[in-house]
């Protein structure tokens, strides 16, 4: 129960927090922790940043009101507001402001549906917003909780540089697949289609996505002493603290979001032991459930399938623990695991002791099982899985992978972080004829999404041929070619060319040679740039893509597979410009 001082009718409380953004929030949540047992946050608005975040901690907050000075009476600070006051030991500033000086580095498109502040935009919208700051979790935030379909455009975020509350609702938002995060995109250009905007991230990984609205996430701005009508004996007191970036012009007593809480604590209340937040390695050692605990913060599906091919390729399948599992054949996820895991090699990890809570993210073409347990094609979109293709990929002088060698020692039930949305442009969009030859090539785990965009041409009755050859190195590298085999004996328009390039008593041949040595005129397919696609997932060296030079391209040596087609009269498939050949980027 809060008390009252006679003398001036104020209640008396250890902290007052003006303003319930992500770091006021963060703040009274652990100087809660931290021993106080007295904390008011006073908002001039009628909600707060994180509003999940109230309950759960017992958050003390006053809507509506706001701060109208700040002085000092004795050894005690006065806070007055437009229908309180308050006596506290100490005051932190937490309201911030938009700033209306800045402007997104691209041109925008004069629009109603893009902006560059608060606007209620009601629910069910495609909604993108572009920040990397706690002002952009919060707006993601809002409006997922409001119904809508939400990406986070935050190109250069740093987690850790967010306040504990930002970065917990973030690690929530991702966990309960609400909102995409795309940590390493953001808008290039943004027109208007039919109205809409487009967002170009300039980026083959990320699609050109339209949306009804995209919001941008301003820098916000510390508010100054005089805004809050603090006086200069409490500003001199030490005791009034303000949330921002310091500099020359501002008050000694300013922290970052991330940062107040601790430094405030150990200024203004000499008597509590607060304890540094520990380093990863130190939770390790000191916490044996920490572990347990990461993985419950930051997983969301289950492993229902892990079955070796041998004993470095595995086929898998996850299920989310909610959200949509829906994807065009071709598109790719991404799974994570933490630095947390164990790995099943030795090989030194550097960025482990450094990011031991941090979670390492990939993408992964989705594969497809081909075959459902009736011995039917497989429509896989709808079943609640995503099934995965990976080879545990070996440590060099020059890269130590980190995820693959932790993935290897999971099994069926084992938990792991599943993204919240598939992408990808690397789809069937572009085949339009049902008598077209299709082809596809890949090397290794490249086949993966080539294996259902094999199933949906067939399970929708393309007559064209259809060719899908692959190079290995051995024969058991194959994981699906029982399968292929199966779709053979089925459908007579459809050939899989296997091709190990390092089996005993095998010639040596690679993708190239189909196209050199006239393989598809021996298999009767028809390969010419009027009536065929061919798609191409796997090494960069097999695919071959040019540079521009000049405004010519060069082809890379050795010959790739892109060069012997562009000979053939083929066109490369780009954004503005279609063509038919089609590759998927990443490797």
């Amino acid at each position: 129960m809060v008390s009252t001082d006679e003398s001036t009718g104020a209640a008396l409380y250890d902290l007052v927090i003006v303003g319930a953004s992500a770091g006021g929030l963060s703040t009274a949540i652990s100087s809660l922790r931290s021993g106080l047992e007295r904390i008011r946050i006073i908002e001039a608005s009628d909600h707060v940043a994180f509003p999940d975040l109230v309950g759960p901690n017992q958050l003390d907050i006053g809507f509506g009101e706001h701060a109208t000075s700040i002085g000092l009476f004795g050894e005690d600070l006065v806070v007055d507001t437009n229908r309180l006051s308050y006596r506290t030991r100490a005051v932190l500033v937490a309201d911030r402001h938009d700033d209306r000086s800045w402007e997104p580095g691209i041109a925008l498109p004069d629009s109603d549906r893009i902006h560059l502040d608060r606007f209620d935009v009601g629910h069910d919208h495609d909604v993108l917003v572009v920040g990397a700051s706690d002002h952009a979790v919060e707006l993601t935030a809002q409006l997922a909780a409001g119904g809508n379909r939400v990406v986070l455009a935050a190109s250069g975020m740093d987690p850790s540089k967010l306040s504990p509350a930002g970065a917990s609702v973030l690690r929530r938002l991702e966990r309960d697949r609400q909102a995409t995060l795309l940590y390493r995109a953001t808008p290039q250009h943004i027109t208007l289609v039919d109205g809409y905007p487009m967002a170009d991230f300039g980026d083959r990984r990320t699609p050109d996505l339209q949306f009804d609205h995209v919001f941008f996430a301003p820098p916000r701005v510390m508010f100054t002493p005089t805004d809050v009508g603090v006086t200069g004996d409490a500003l001199a007191s030490g005791r009034v603290w303000f949330i921002g970036d310091p500099a020359p012009d501002r008050p000694s007593t300013t922290a970052p979001g991330w940062q107040v809480g601790v430094l405030l604590a150990e200024a203004c209340f000499p008597e509590l032991d607060v304890a540094p937040v520990p380093s990863p390695l130190e939770r390790r050692t000191k916490h044996v459930g920490a572990i347990e605990e990461l993985r419950a913060e930051h997983y969301n599906a289950t492993i229902t399938l892990f079955e070796p091919t041998h004993s470095d390729l595995w086929v898998l399948r996850v299920e989310p623990d909610s959200g949509d599992t829906s994807y065009l054949p071709g598109q790719y996820a991404s799974l994570g695991l933490g630095f947390w895991e164990e790995r099943i090699d030795d090989a030194p990890d550097p960025d482990a002791e450094h990011r031991w809570d941090k979670l390492i993210r990939r993408s992964y073409s989705i594969s497809s099982r081909m075959f459902d347990e009736y011995g039917y094609l497989t429509d896989d979109n709808g079943v609640g899985e995503l099934e995965f293709y990976i080879v545990l990929v070996p440590p060099t002088e020059d890269n130590t992978p980190a995820l693959t060698p932790r993935l290897a020692l999971k099994r069926v039930g084992d938990r792991i972080y599943l993204g919240p949305k598939v992408a990808g442009r690397y789809t069937l969009n572009a085949v339009r004829d049902p008598a077209a030859a299709i082809v596809f090539f890949s090397t290794g785990t490249g086949e993966a999404p080539h294996n259902g965009m094999v199933v949906e041409l067939l399970r929708k009755g393309h007559t064209g041929p259809i060719v899908s050859a692959v190079t290995v190195r051995n024969s058991a590298d194959l994981g699906y070619a029982d399968k292929h085999r199966e779709l053979e004996r089925r459908y007579p328009n459809y050939h899989y060319l296997a091709m190990p390039t390092r089996e005993p008593g095998v010639p040596k041949r690679y993708l190239q040679d189909l196209l050199r040595d006239g393989d598809f005129d021996a298999l009767g397919v028809p390969l010419s740039p009027e009536s065929s696609h061919v798609f191409l997932c796997g090494n960069p060296a097999m695919i071959g893509l040019p540079k521009e030079v000049d405004g010519e391209p060069v082809f890379p040596a050795p010959v790739g597979v892109v060069q012997l087609l562009t000979e053939r009269g083929f066109t490369i498939d780009r954004r503005n410009a279609p063509g038919n050949i089609h590759y998927e980027e990443y490797w």
